[in-house]
């Protein structure tokens, strides 16, 4: 019995070990990520998705729309 426990304490022991290393990588992922974000960030003028740059998408949509298509709603 003594044994399965000595077994058992070092399966503890070393998961412990490796998951406080992958968690550690994770970490350091995700730092770098966020530089990389940061610098596409800088790289795209600012912001991905700003207030102003979201309502001018929205005016390009719109323009796309053909003539007669502002016509038809006009009219109706």
């Amino acid at each position: 019995m003594e044994s399965v426990q000595v077994i058992l304490v070092i399966v503890v022991v070393s998961l412990t070990i490796l998951f406080l290393a992958v968690g550690f990588q994770v970490f350091l992922i995700m730092l770098d990520l966020r530089r990389a974000v940061k610098r596409l960030n800088s790289l795209l003028g600012g912001g991905l998705l700003r207030p102003e740059k979201l309502t001018s998408i929205l005016e390009v949509f719109r323009r796309k729309k053909s003539p007669s298509d502002t016509r038809e709603k006009g009219e109706s």
